[in-house]
């Protein structure tokens, strides 16, 4: 068995409303970065498995993400697997 740390990301989805992407956008022109703009507020999620192989320790990310990770509805997600 090998180690694996898993990095997943999830983020609003696009057509949907962000109220928290929005007030850190109006925090940051308010401090001058007139340019920020389409600011979008996630989430990185950090955590370690054993598996056999890449494949299984994506396929553990994959359930990870589909099953407690991410909102399907409201989220989409991406993820990152590295041999530790």
């Amino acid at each position: 068995m090998a180690q694996y740390v898993i990095h997943v990301t999830v983020m609003p989805l696009e057509e949907l409303l962000d109220p928290q992407g929005k007030a850190v956008e109006r925090g940051l022109q308010a401090l001058g970065l007139d340019s920020a703009t389409s600011v979008r507020v996630g989430k990185q999620i950090r955590f370690e498995v054993q598996a056999e192989s890449d494949s299984e320790a994506e396929a553990m990310a994959e359930q990870a993400c589909k099953a407690l990770l991410a909102n399907a509805v409201m989220e989409y997600y991406s993820f990152r697997v590295e041999a530790n």
